[in-house]
């Protein structure tokens, strides 16, 4: 397919991606080369070498970071190795390299979609390009780096073959993550977001199948529902999960919003057990602060999804959801790591293992290394 097939907001110039990989330099061996050894190198694998790790001593922070966006929404974006650096800082020792899909106007004078109702935020490569080079140009060993592919406009299928081809041609083999993409998301209904309907869904088969076929998971923001109606969406991820078993999907912030903040926590709980149960490839992603200030702050509410959680410790990610817009900094990213990891306080051993340290995670991925197992507890001298 060439490039004037391609739809003229999402289009961003193939000569472009060109000159990037003429620029680097990087063959594509090279670049499966990079990938092998960037896994078991550095402090992440020192980390993952240590004999045990004892919870009593050690930081209950998250050390996977499977929610990223390295890129904004709009304006300027933190330098790509200053995000590393926060990785570093805070001990973290893998993480998700997400763009934005969804990018407002260049010259809007908008850094966020909430402060600019009305303004467009449609679906771009651009975000995920940028990313791409940065992350080439580094050629970093830790923290270990995951590219994700954003830009998926899942409500017009039909154009994602078109992008999946750009990202093949420019980044071989490097893209090994899908989403964050948005089947439904009420926080951008003022900003000409399209939901995916049923009927979409029914055409990703083509894009789907090549997930599939190259074990890439695929992260989705869809909106349980809202207060006035708390499932009004269930039927938009049901229909996902049915009609691609076989996919890894990551259910972002287990469906939960600004806009969903009254549900039962009983019964959003029943809900997402029911839906683990139906489909063994769904996993939960626990990013986004809003989960702490909405839920899991309220008394005994963290409880009830810590002991959820223990029950299903394999289901599950972390993240921060943290947006790399410039007017943040370390110091930000640092307190949304730590409120998002405060869940992992109340979790069993297992659960703390598979989510903080990052198991699942590298289970995902196909990763080869290993989380550390808890050290058991001393006895209390008698």
């Amino acid at each position: 397919m060439n490039a004037s097939s391609i739809p003229r907001r999402r289009r961003i110039g193939v000569a472009a991606g060109r000159f990037a990989r003429k620029r680097l330099g990087i063959t594509v061996a090279a670049l499966a080369a990079a990938s092998v050894a960037a896994s078991p190198a550095g402090v992440g694998s020192a980390v993952v070498a240590a004999d045990c790790f004892d919870r009593r001593t050690r930081p209950y922070t998250s050390q996977v970071d499977g929610h990223l966006h390295f890129r904004p929404f709009g304006g300027k974006a933190i330098p790509f190795d200053e995000v590393v650096s926060y990785l570093r800082k805070s001990g973290v020792h893998h993480a998700n390299v997400f763009g934005i899909g969804q990018k407002l106007p260049a010259g809007s004078g908008c850094t966020y979609y909430l402060d600019c109702p009305g303004t467009p935020v449609l679906p771009s490569i651009k975000n995920d390009v940028v990313n791409g080079e940065n992350y080439l140009e580094l050629q970093l060993t830790d923290p270990h780096l995951t590219l994700s592919m954003t830009s998926f406009d899942v409500a017009n299928p039909g154009s994602i073959p078109a992008d999946l081809a750009m990202y093949d041609e420019e980044f071989p083999g490097q893209f090994r993550w899908g989403g964050e993409l948005n089947v439904v998301k009420a926080a951008l209904f003022h900003n000409h977001h399209e939901p995916a309907t049923p009927e979409d869904i029914s055409e990703w088969a083509a894009f789907m199948a090549v997930l599939e076929e190259r074990n890439i998971p695929l992260t989705l923001h869809s909106d349980l529902g809202n207060d006035q109606e708390p499932t009004k969406y269930l039927h938009l991820l049901k229909r996902v999960l049915d009609r691609y078993p076989h996919n890894k999907i990551v259910w972002a912030h287990m469906g939960l919003s600004k806009e969903l903040t009254t549900m039962d926590p009983r019964v959003h709980i029943a809900i997402t057990k029911r839906l683990l149960g139906e489909h063994p490839n769904l996993t939960l992603d626990l990013s986004w602060r809003v989960l702490h200030d909405q839920y899991f702050t309220k008394p005994g509410v963290r409880r009830l999804y810590a002991r959820f959680l223990d029950a299903y410790p394999s289901r599950a990610i972390p993240g921060t959801d943290f947006v790399a817009s410039a007017n943040k900094d370390y110091a930000v990213y640092k307190e949304e790591l730590e409120v998002t990891s405060r869940i992992n306080r109340d979790l069993g051993d297992e659960a703390f293992r598979r989510i903080a340290l990052g198991q699942n995670y590298f289970d995902l991925l196909g990763l080869k290394d290993r989380a550390p197992v808890i050290c058991a507890a001393r006895p209390t001298p008698g």
